[in-house]
């Protein structure tokens, strides 16, 4: 059987103008490989926690350290394919539960792989995300007015505090590919690894 791939679209909620990415991924990719995969996309750092709320459950990375009287179902162990043969194409991300960056995730379509592709990989986007640690909404907002406006009071401290330039509308496609195709590469040398296991 062939492999299937979805097409996957991730908007941040509550800004405007919208910052989104749809990227496709295999349709059997654990939510800690779609975690990662957002975690690419958006080009972000994977510093903080994370959780996906699927049907009335949530899924992240459990630990009894953390001291959660909520039930976290390990998000290694559910894979996206269950949710979507159930007909679920629709449910929550979230980042970071101090800055509180939610997303829905929709599943466009689910489709045959294309043989010479390798996945996941990047399709299309817009806006690059917040920055880490800025401060969730009323941080992300000063943050930009700041950057945008050469003579505002904290525009060079931001840019310091940024590390660089930042140009709100360039979502810097070429690193969100890198950083996909890392993932990919890995994951391709893994079902090699695994089909040589297989014939042995």
């Amino acid at each position: 059987m062939s492999e299937r791939v979805a097409r996957i679209r991730i908007a941040l909620n509550d800004i405007e103008p919208e910052i989104w990415r749809r990227v496709e991924v295999p349709l059997d990719i654990t939510l800690k490989g779609l975690h990662d995969v957002i975690q690419a996309a958006m080009a972000w750092q994977d510093y903080h926690l994370f959780e996906f709320a699927i049907d009335g459950k949530i899924y992240g990375m459990p630990s009894p350290e953390w001291g959660d009287e909520r039930k976290i179902h390990n998000a290694k162990s559910a894979k996206l394919t269950s949710f979507v043969d159930q007909g679920i194409d629709t449910f929550e991300y979230v980042y970071d539960m101090g800055d509180n960056w939610q997303h829905t995730v929709t599943v466009e379509a689910v489709e045959p792989a294309n043989t010479e592709q390798k996945y996941p990989c990047f399709v299309d986007g817009a806006r690059p995300a917040p920055p880490e640690d800025v401060g969730g909404f009323p941080g992300y907002y000063e943050f930009i007015e700041a950057v945008s406006k050469p003579r505002h009071r904290e525009h060079k401290r931001m840019l310091q505090w940024y590390g660089g330039p930042y140009d709100p509308d360039d979502i810097d496609a070429f690193t969100i590919r890198l950083h996909l195709g890392e993932i990919a590469k890995r994951r391709h040398a893994g079902k090699i690894a695994y089909r040589k296991r297989q014939s042995t």
